[in-house]
Parts: C-alpha cells; structure tokens; sequence
C-alpha cells in the first residue's frame, strides 16, 4: 500500500469501479512503449511516470494528471483516480507526488499489470490485472 493515504486495490476492485463510476479516471503509469507494446488495461490512459529517453521522472506528471481529472466528481465528490504500472512500484511513487499536490481519493492497483516475478522470474502468473483476467488491449 502507498504511503500517505494511496489505498491499493484488487484488479478485481477496479474494474467494478469503472464499471460503476464513470468519473474515475484510470492511468497507466509505465513508459509509452510499456503501455503500447505490453498491452494496458481497457480503458487505461498512459500518462508515463517515468520514460525514455532519460528514464528520469516526468516533471510534467502531476500537471497532465491534474489536466486529466478536471471536471471529473463522483457522486458530488472527487472522482476516484486509479493507477496502474507493471507491477506496483512506480504507481505507488505516482501517487505519494499527486497525494503530495493535495490530491486525494487516489488509489492504485494491487499487483499492477503483470504482477511481481514468481520463483522461475516470470510475470502474470501470481497477480495483477492481467492474471485476473480482466480486458485489456495491445497495439
């Protein structure tokens, strides 16, 4: 779970919010090449939190989030904002910068995409969205 209030939630969790809140915002935090190549959660919009060429965090994140989630409340409240990466890290990094800007109702995904390595050092068989089996895409 992040640290200053970023609650993580089962893919399981998400996907039902999305279903029910068409205010929640779902981002996609891993590189544009992840997003793209990978595959990424149906619906997922890719605002990188850190990307090539230099691989140094987006100085820019918190402001095209910022842009992204104008205008968006749920139920007379903030709207939920989700996040998402390959297996949890950089979404949680992602969220402790936007919790510090005064955003709140941010969450991230459990497991991320792919989930963490198992004992053989592959992905997508212990967690994450697509281990859940939930609809995601690929370019």
């Amino acid at each position: 779970m992040a640290k200053k209030g970023a609650g993580a939630l089962a893919p399981a969790e998400v996907a039902a919010m999305m279903r029910s809140d068409p205010g929640m915002l779902f981002v996609d935090v891993r590189s544009d090449m992840e997003y793209l190549m990978i595959g990424h959660p149906t619906g997922a919009v890719n605002v990188p939190w850190i990307d090539a060429p230099d691989w140094t965090v987006n100085e820019r994140f918190v402001a095209e989030v910022r842009k992204l989630m104008l205008g968006r409340t749920s139920r007379g409240a903030t709207a939920p904002l989700v996040l998402i990466c390959r297996s949890g890290n950089r979404s949680q990094d992602a969220a402790e910068a936007l919790l510090e800007d005064g955003l709140d109702n941010v969450h991230i995904v459990d497991g991320g995409f792919e989930g963490p390595l198992d004992d053989e050092h592959h992905r997508n068989t212990i967690a994450g969205w697509r281990f859940a089996g939930l609809p995601w895409v690929q370019c």
